[in-house]
């Protein structure tokens, strides 16, 4: 009698189903948890601002701001690539590991934070670029990691649990920074220790090498003039969004201009040192594979979209929607992260049902109807009046967030599967580093064309609406003057910049009670700014929706073709090997 056990189909080489469960619950925790700090901050801050006593209206104090939010990012969209490419050489497990460590230990340190002032926010963003150095180590090996973990017919389905797990933490750091921030700002910080502490040790202790790494030598010019000349161009678009010699951006300044300039010469020189090394930092190959070159292309626009719609959701409704029903400046962070809710939850429940279904339909289709249903939320959103009904805004950004749940998980499969198994580290940073910059970058535009938006009719509206008040011509213009990028912060950091500015000049006591009420009220500054911001609105929506369905047409051209090592059908080899995945459907 046949033993059944011998006739039974071989399992993968490399798969080990208790392995591979292991695997993915720990990279999931490492993902949610970097991609969550990068999403906290932004609605804590009104919070981080009062606990350090930072005045957000001070001169100076928007470039802290600015850097609390853009340094993370930037970070993370520097690094990586390279630490993807230490992986492949030096092991995916033990650049991952000490990513966690890292990680944990610049979170210890950003929860006590012993300054106030200039010196509390320097202490904030120092930390938090050390924690973005361990984040990327965690997002750029954790997708290389699962690729070799599961086996073909069950990698979309990985993948996208890992991928639902990065972008639901962006989406839940918006509802915990609000939640943790109502009860103490440094909690904002806390929640990432004990769970960093456990899964670094669980991590050290249960994950393992499953698929060789090449050792090989680092490319340093390579890395040296990616870092600097991405380095550079980020930076430069975090001072162009600040005031400078009287123009409400700056854009003008030589400073800017240099370094973005510095910044496009480096990274020109970068590619043209990849093309002749014979140890590049990035393999420019992989974009000669259509799944991968335009993958990433729509991952890049999705990134751009999805990153700066928040930033203005968060300050719209923070700034302007609640203050209008009520709310008091010091709830605003609760609550607004408490609206935002379905968003959070239509990613949810879309994403790992789009990456269960990728795996048997195919990644384009489902990715394609993502972006393109991504758009068309734009546009709804672009219809809304500034003071909307909640149930009418409740439906678009829940179908934003089902939309991204669509795209993203489908999407991340097709770019990890069109790619060698050696180059999956290198190949998850790439992924990483479109997503990271996307997102950095998104602030840049969305707050450029906002404030374009404002600078239009904002110091018009300001003067008018305070003369109206009976506040004297030259206080009224001073105030009308304050540049549009000072008044959006001080929408989205609660602060009332009408009672700050005026309130030292002592015309508030010349006035009459009504109008020191109306003046010094939660609903006056709000009012003045909602004409001027809806014009902001309907310019980044527009713009957001452009790029929706710019990524839904890169998505419709990623092709059904298999990868360049491919040449024909064909049983698969293991996963140490070069063969790439199925093609899309």
């Amino acid at each position: 009698m046949t033993d059944p056990s011998k006739t039974r189909a071989p399992r993968h080489p490399t798969v080990d189903d208790r392995y591979k469960w292991t695997a993915l619950t720990n990279t999931t925790a490492a993902v949610f948890m970097s991609a969550l700090d990068g999403s906290i901050v932004l609605i804590a801050l009104p919070t981080i601002f009062r606990g350090i006593h930072l005045d957000p209206l001070a001169p100076g104090n928007i470039a802290y701001l600015l850097w609390m939010i853009m340094g993370y990012r930037l970070v993370q969209a520097v690094l990586v690539v390279t630490v993807g490419r230490l992986g492949d050489m030096y092991g995916r497990v033990r650049i991952y590991n000490s990513g966690f460590a890292v990680f944990t230990f610049a979170s210890v340190l950003l929860s006590f934070d012993p300054f106030d002032g200039d010196h509390g926010a320097m202490w904030l963003i120092g930390w938090r670029v050390l924690q973005a150095v361990g984040g990327s180590m965690l997002t750029a090996n954790s997708a290389a990691i699962l690729t070799d973990a599961f086996p073909e017919e069950q990698r979309g389905f990985a993948l996208g649990i890992n991928q639902v797990a990065a972008l639901g933490g962006m989406f839940i750091g918006l509802v915990a920074g609000g939640l943790l921030s109502a009860w103490d700002w440094r909690a904002v910080f806390w929640v990432n220790v004990p769970i960093g502490v456990f899964f670094t040790v669980w991590a050290y202790r249960t994950l393992r090498e499953t698929a060789k790494h090449d050792g090989g030598r680092i490319d340093w010019w390579g890395n040296i003039t990616f870092a600097v000349g991405l380095s550079a161009t980020l930076i430069a678009i975090t001072f162009g969004l600040q005031p400078y010699g009287g123009h409400t951006m700056g854009w003008t300044n030589p400073l800017v201009d240099v370094l973005i300039a510095g910044g496009l010469l480096l990274l020109a020189a970068f590619v043209v040192i990849e093309n002749r090394t014979s140890a590049p930092m990035i393999q420019l190959s992989l974009f000669r594979q259509r799944a991968f070159t335009f993958g990433n292309l729509a991952g890049l626009a999705i990134s751009i979209g999805r990153g700066g719609m928040q930033f203005v959701l968060i300050i719209w409704l923070q700034g302007i929607w609640l203050p209008l029903h009520g709310y008091d400046y010091g709830d605003t962070p609760l609550w607004a992260g408490i609206f935002m809710l379905p968003l959070t939850a239509g990613f949810l429940a879309a994403g790992p049902v789009s990456g269960y279904l990728s795996d048997r339909l195919g990644s384009r289709g489902l990715a394609t109807g993502g972006a393109a249903l991504f758009g068309a939320t734009f546009l709804g959103l672009m219809c809304l009046p500034i003071d909307f009904s909640y149930w009418i805004f409740a439906v678009l950004i829940a179908l934003n967030g089902i939309a991204s749940g669509m795209f993203a998980s489908p999407n991340s499969s097709s770019i990890m599967g069109s790619v060698p198994a050696r180059l999956r580290g290198v190949a998850s940073g790439m992924r990483a580093t479109f997503q990271n910059s996307g997102t950095a970058v998104s602030i840049g535009v969305f707050f450029s064309l906002m404030i374009a938006g404002l600078a239009r009719s904002l110091p018009h509206t300001l003067t008018a609406g305070l003369q109206q008040q009976g506040v004297p011509a030259h206080l009224a213009a001073q105030v009308g003057g304050l540049p549009p990028v000072s008044s959006l912060f001080a929408a989205q950091l609660g602060v009332n910049p009408i009672q700050h500015l005026l309130q030292p000049s002592g015309v508030l006591t010349h006035l009459t009670a009504a109008q020191q009420h109306t003046l010094t009220g939660s609903e006056f500054f709000p009012s003045l700014i909602s004409g001027p911001f809806h014009s902001g609105l309907v310019i980044v929506f527009a713009f957001g929706a452009t790029l929706a369905f710019l990524a839904a047409i890169a998505s419709l051209l990623r092709g059904a073709g298999t990868g360049p090592t491919a040449k024909a059908p064909g049983p698969r080899k293991a996963a140490t090997g070069d063969t790439l995945a199925r093609p899309d459907r």
